[in-house]
């Protein structure tokens, strides 16, 4: 009995230590990647929206996430994403966390091809453009077309001599309502390493009730960045019909680095526009303060909006 139970604790201690060899030679076969990232970013934010100024704390869509991926057989390979917003400053319990990107897909010489929850090709199409992404100046104040949606297919073609095709279909659940559809071509690389213009074009259709058309390009002359896109948008029924203009800039000083955007959509009872100006100080590669002022006047509201924030981003 003593030597029974001896081999089988022997033979259970050997367990994990099987398992563990197993599993990593496994992965390394499969040539499993694995990344858990995140981004911690907070404010203090001054608001005076017409009616009177107050000063809150923002997380400004900080998030955490999981991405990877495995080979299945030469030149393929599954992929994966789940990605969360988490509120640091307000919100806490079942409301802390908010779905992002979230989805699972095959990679290989034909593309990319995932299904889940996503940006739209569309959305994507912006790279670097917006200065102030994930602030109140961000596009989505005033531009239709920032859509995250569930429930989407979505492929990325490979390059072709630097120029991409790309395409979102968002499938309905109401038997009333149409599947939507985004389409997307773009010409270089969006974070210009590879080449000094980027160039896209796209179009949505039946995607969150509007249907848009863009176009956007950037490029750096010296170490400054110039940036425009063009919009026109409707919703899918026709009606409340708008153009407008995005132009950026971004210029970089040593760790420093200053910003400025302009926006302005053309509605049929007014414009609305909006004017932002911002600096970052990189203390790190992953961490930075910041600091921006953006002002809005909205001829369809009849207000006048003011914001100034400060804050620090940690990237990890």
């Amino acid at each position: 009995m003593v030597v029974f139970m001896t081999a089988k604790t022997s033979i259970l201690m050997m367990l994990p230590l099987a398992l563990a060899t197993s599993t990593a030679v496994a992965q390394d076969e499969q040539s499993v990647s694995f990344d858990f990232y995140g981004k911690a970013n907070l404010s203090v934010q001054s608001n005076d929206e017409g009616s009177g100024s107050e000063t809150v704390l923002e997380s400004n869509a900080s998030r955490i996430g999981v991405k990877g991926g495995s080979e299945l057989n030469d030149g393929l390979e599954v992929i994966y994403q789940l990605e969360w917003e988490v509120d640091l400053a307000d919100l806490g319990g079942d409301n802390n966390l908010k779905s992002r990107n979230q989805y699972v897909g095959l990679r290989g010489n034909f593309g990319e091809f995932t299904v889940g929850r996503r940006d739209t090709v569309l959305k994507t199409l912006q790279g670097d453009l917006d200065q102030f992404n994930d602030y109140e100046a961000d596009i989505k104040s005033l531009f239709e077309g920032e859509n995250r949606t569930s429930n989407t297919l979505s492929y990325y073609s490979p390059a072709f001599a630097d120029v991409r095709v790309a395409g979102s279909i968002v499938l309905s659940e109401e038997e009333t309502q149409d599947d939507g559809y985004s389409l997307a071509l773009t010409y270089g690389d969006d974070e210009l390493d590879s080449t000094p213009y980027y160039f896209g074009a796209a179009i949505d259709r039946d995607v969150d009730g509007y249907d848009v058309e863009r176009l956007i390009g950037y490029t750096k002359v010296a170490d400054t960045m110039f940036g425009l896109m063009w919009q026109q948008q409707q919703e899918v029924d026709g009606s409340n019909e708008a153009d407008g203009f995005v132009a950026s800039v971004q210029q970089p000083f040593g760790r420093f680095s200053v910003k400025a955007q302009y926006q302005m959509m053309d509605f049929v009872d007014g414009e609305d526009d909006s004017i932002a100006l911002g600096v970052d100080y990189k203390l790190a590669k992953s961490t930075k303060v910041f600091a921006w002022y953006t002002g809005r006047d909205l001829d369809t509201l009849a207000e006048e909006q003011t914001y100034f924030a400060v804050g620090l981003e940690h990237k990890f």
